[in-house]
């Protein structure tokens, strides 16, 4: 990170504008109830009283974004580096003025409270810091960022910036994840010292076998491709990257674990009050080729499959814990309680906790929660909900975050919880980098202890131009 990134010519700090909104809508945001004169005739709250909102990234999951916030919020802005394939969410929105770079839409549109960032994962973070520095509320998609080092410095700057902050792992609003909280840390299955958690990822190419592109076509007409590449090292267009299949790429993306490890390990990370693991290591699956004939294998995409494993210290009241990820279509073993014909989890994958008297099993985002076996559940006796619940729960995700820009309580997966999260997750592929190796981590000083060539990779480098 030796060039500083492209900046906004001028730094705008919290605006009058942000602070009159806090102030005015502190009782609403906070209890969520709209007082009636700024709501409108059919009981939506009042132009008037909303929060300008910008998109960044808005061709695929921005566009759902934006829409799950458009009748509480101003959709006042939207850009995207590939016009065309962010034509739907232009209609969408056709009174919103279109861009293609962020830097110029921060530096020009005044009007913009807040900013919802789902560009690739690569370009989290640039973006993400650009818009906070401008003085904006940000809402960026899981994970959170690249790279550990990323993760922990937007943490740290929407304390200094003072900006609400979200990430898009919209299961932390819901009910489910809140119920795994509130059983095990009631006790329901006892002592946690071993947890499980898997994904169907990928659903993409992905593996060593996966070449680099050897040809070179022209970027769709009207994109900015050096744009789309901003930090990463800078690669000819091609349809192998943009727009489906840059999550498989270690250039641009992170891989299963990124994708969907911020919904599934969520519950496990907060139910067990997880922070930094003391040990990270991981299997992966190998082309035959590489592995037959030594070669090293072609670290371009990410494994077809891995096994990652993170050892946790002890937290007051709670044991240490190992908790193993299985992607690729890799299971841990079939618990022998569960039921003949039961499915483990669910479409999108699960979490098995496995404590000293009993099993607790869900989904995908901390959904359907049960004891293990029915018979467990049937006699369970479900303690009081102490967790608040978010209005809408994971639909309403979006709507938390415009709460806390407007002077609420901070949103359900701020940076101070999705950042560590997301370090977390980030780790184990700092661990694919490196399989069949245990590597020592330091969270408080982010550094790989015993291993110098993997602490390399816990910031990455930036193109010329570019950085924080």
């Amino acid at each position: 990170m030796n060039e500083k990134a492209p900046e906004p010519k001028t730094s705008v700090p919290a605006t009058s504008r942000r602070t009159f909104l806090r102030t005015t809508a502190l009782a609403a945001a906070g209890l969520q109830i709209v007082p009636g004169y700024v709501v409108g005739a059919r009981g939506q709250t009042a132009p008037s009283d909303r929060l300008n909102v910008a998109g960044i990234g808005v061709g695929g999951m921005g566009r759902s974004n934006l829409k799950n916030c458009a009748d509480v919020a101003n959709i006042v802005a939207l850009c995207d580096v590939d016009p065309n394939y962010a034509a739907t969410t232009h209609e969408m929105f056709p009174d919103a003025k279109r861009y293609i770079d962020y830097r110029e839409m921060l530096e020009t549109q005044k009007d913009i409270d807040a900013v919802i960032i789902a560009t690739p994962d690569h370009t989290h973070a640039v973006i993400a810091m650009a818009a906070m520095r401008a003085g904006k509320h940000v809402y960026v998609q899981k994970p959170l960022t690249y790279s550990v080092f990323e993760a922990r410095t937007l943490t740290e700057a929407a304390r200094t910036y003072k900006v609400a902050s979200q990430m898009g792992n919209q299961g932390h609003s819901g009910d489910g994840a809140r119920m795994v909280c509130e059983w095990i840390q009631g006790g329901a299955i006892g002592q946690v010292r071993e947890v499980h958690a898997w994904t169907n990822r990928p659903v993409w190419p992905q593996g060593v076998e996966v070449l680099r592109p050897a040809d070179t076509p022209p970027p769709p007409e009207g994109m900015n491709w050096d744009l789309w590449i901003g930090p990463a090292p800078m690669r000819p267009y091609h349809p192998a990257y943009h727009p489906e299949f840059w999550r498989a790429w270690c250039d641009f993306g992170t891989g299963s674990l990124g994708d969907m490890a911020c919904h599934i390990l969520d519950p496990v990370f907060w139910a067990l009050k997880l922070k930094y693991p003391t040990a990270v290591e991981a299997n992966i699956s190998t082309y035959w080729e590489a592995f037959f004939r030594k070669t090293e294998p072609r670290n371009e995409t990410f494994p077809r499959s891995s096994v990652i494993r993170y050892k946790f210290p002890a937290r007051p009241g709670m044991d240490a814990v190992t908790v193993t990820w299985w992607d690729g279509g890799l299971m841990p073993p079939r618990p022998e309680e569960l039921e003949e014909g039961r499915v483990m989890g669910d479409e999108d994958g699960g979490v098995l906790f496995i404590g000293d008297t009993g099993k607790l099993m869900c989904g995908c985002y901390g959904r359907g929660p049960r004891l293990i076996p029915e018979s467990k559940m049937a006699e369970f006796k479900r303690p009081e909900p102490t967790i608040p619940r978010i209005p809408g729960g994971e639909n309403g995700h979006e709507k938390d975050w415009i709460r806390a820009c407007k002077g609420g309580e901070p949103a359900s997966s701020s940076f101070d919880y999705s950042g560590p999260l997301s370090e977390m997750v980030l780790m184990g592929n700092l661990a694919v980098r490196f399989p069949d190796r245990r590597l020592l981590w330091d969270g408080e000083k982010m550094q790989v202890t015993n291993d110098a060539a993997a602490n390399e990779y816990v910031r990455r480098v930036y193109r010329e131009g570019w950085s924080l």
